[in-house]
């Protein structure tokens, strides 16, 4: 006859695990707290506390039964989603643009960045035991169209080449910045953040230090002579002025920011008659990969010059339109070629 053997509790079967109620004023300071200790930037913060606002605003407007987190709902995300879609006008709130001019509707990228920060942080929170149901989880990016005309043309570049005031300071400044964001694809903080002490110009390399650059990783990037010799130019003409090694200054000598500059760029390319593309710094660095592509750069060295990490990143740069498909067919068809050595 055997004995019954007593059996050992050890675990828990269902253990019920209890889940703070948390404010939207708590939960994105707990996020920015445990994002800033991860070593994100300022800049990042603050889009992710501009976004939290943004969606907790329109939350509060639509649904002012909702006080805490745990009371969001995936069907109330997709609601917002929609909101911001078909019924949000462009520029509400802001100082100086009248929104009553604005089309209604953001675009499907502005959009995608709302989600990513969102997804982000109710992620954050979920993962750190504060949230029991994330309802970002069901939640999906919006299909994007690639965008064909994110470039350039050579007649376009070389018509905003001639539209900056060379015997002014500002319109020689930009044009130099213009000229550099051709030249090396480089981004627009990492081109307005650069210094003297960057640039060697025995070998015509700058160093974008990794304080910089988006992905914290420093890199040469090369230069051409012709941009070395404007940039030289610049600086001399910057030390008549002033005292600092910084290369893009307003006319006061304070450092210009990236909503300056692209003011600037979008200014020159109106004037040169250019309408219905973007018309940011980041359209230049499109225009660069493109044409060093097509001029024969081969995408691994292109990858290291531009800085991505991924190279599936960089072919989203680099879209190709119909007549160079064409002319790139006409040039490589197996067939074209024998017909060549026939």
């Amino acid at each position: 006859m055997s004995l019954n053997k007593r059996k050992r509790v050890s675990k828990i079967v269902n253990p019920s695990k209890s889940y703070p109620r948390l404010t939207f004023q708590n939960a994105i300071d707990i996020v920015l707290s445990g994002k800033r200790s991860e070593g994100l930037r300022e800049r990042t913060l603050l889009d992710y506390a501009k976004m939290w606002r943004y969606f907790t605003e329109w939350l509060a407007e639509n649904y002012p039964e909702v006080e805490n987190l745990d009371e969001v709902e995936t069907d109330m995300i997709r609601n917002y989603i929609n909101w911001m879609k078909y019924d949000k006008r462009k520029y509400t709130g802001h100082k100086f643009i009248n929104a009553d001019n604005q089309e209604i509707g953001l675009s499907d990228t502005t959009i995608n960045i709302n989600l990513r920060s969102l997804r982000s942080a109710f992620n954050y929170l979920q993962g750190e035991d504060l949230l029991e149901i994330n309802p970002m989880d069901k939640i999906r990016l919006l299909r994007q169209d690639i965008d064909l005309t994110n470039c350039f043309t050579d007649v376009e570049v070389k018509a905003i080449l001639r539209e900056p005031n060379l015997k002014d300071f500002v319109g020689y400044r930009d044009y130099v910045g213009i000229n550099a964001l051709l030249d090396t694809g480089l981004r627009i903080n990492e081109l307005l953040g650069l210094r003297m002490a960057d640039i060697d110009f025995n070998t015509r390399f700058t160093t974008v230090k990794s304080s910089q650059s988006k992905n914290r990783n420093s890199r040469l990037v090369p230069m051409s002579t012709h941009v070395m010799k404007l940039i030289l130019r610049l600086y001399e003409e910057n030390s008549r002025h002033f005292k600092t090694d910084r290369l893009f200054l307003s006319s006061y000598g304070d450092p210009i920011g990236p909503n300056h500059f692209n003011k600037r760029l979008k200014y020159y390319a109106e004037k040169a008659g250019i309408e219905a593309k973007k018309l940011t710094a980041h359209v230049y660095r499109h225009t660069w990969a493109k044409n060093m592509i097509l001029n024969g750069c081969d995408p691994f060295t292109l990858q290291k010059i531009g800085g991505w990490s991924d190279i599936r990143t960089m072919r989203r740069y680099i879209q190709m339109d119909i007549s160079e498909m064409r002319k790139s067919h006409d040039q490589y068809s197996p067939v074209m070629r024998l017909k060549r050595t026939r």
